[in-house]
């Protein structure tokens, strides 16, 4: 009887032991699975588009940019984005994706691009002489935004300055949104690409527009 006993508690043990090895391994491969569905992504702008059609240089020559500043948030990696129609006020980040570089210095370096496609000659201020007109930009939002649960679209709010030795010559504020095609992350730098893109664009009608004084 003791004997019987004895076999029937090392067969229970057993398969005990079994049981919990198989659900260990089963939460190992859970684990390792979500850490690859989780893993980090790095975005930017991809690169400039061509002009898809030949256009008459900028009638500005050469022109100095400065840096684009912005509040402490658009100085750092993250990606933000805002749910409009449930929680306005709050920025909430991505937190398995980030920029490849801060807000501030792609969009510097997008439209820096794009006037240069023009034909603008572009430089910074410490290559700069004295009396070229400097273009001064500060960017107030770069937000993916979520208007409803099935739509959103990316935000970008730029006010730009002309000037002319100490004059201010004009003042405009490119407020883009462009649609994105997916409600994640990958959705939302591609819209906030394209709205880059887009003011950049409108910046170079407006700076067209524009009548510098003869020195």
């Amino acid at each position: 009887m003791r004997t019987t006993v004895n076999h029937t508690i090392n067969l229970t043990f057993r398969r005990l032991v079994l049981v919990i090895a198989l659900g260990s391994a089963a939460l190992l491969a859970g684990c390792s699975s979500t850490a690859k569905k989780t893993g980090n992504s790095t975005y930017d702008f991809g690169p400039a588009p061509m002009p898809v059609a030949a256009q008459a240089p900028s009638p500005l020559g050469v022109l100095v940019v400065t840096d684009v500043t912005g509040v402490a948030a658009l100085d750092n990696e993250r990606m933000f984005y805002r749910l409009a129609y449930a929680d306005p006020l709050r920025a909430r980040t991505y937190s398995n994706s980030r920029w490849a570089g801060t807000p501030l210095s792609m969009v510097t370096q997008r439209i820096k691009s794009r006037l240069s496609q023009a034909g603008v000659k572009v430089l910074t201020p410490t290559d700069a002489a004295a009396g070229m007109p400097i273009l001064r930009m500060e960017m107030d939002d770069f937000t993916h935004t979520f208007d409803s649960a099935t739509q959103s679209y990316g935000q970008l709010t730029l006010r730009a300055s002309l000037f002319h030795g100490h004059k201010l010559i004009d003042q405009r504020v490119f407020n883009q949104k462009t649609n994105a095609d997916s409600l994640d992350a990958a959705g939302g730098a591609r819209a906030l690409a394209a709205a880059t893109d887009a003011a950049a664009a409108n910046m170079l009608v407006w700076l067209d527009t524009l009548q510098l004084p003869k020195q």
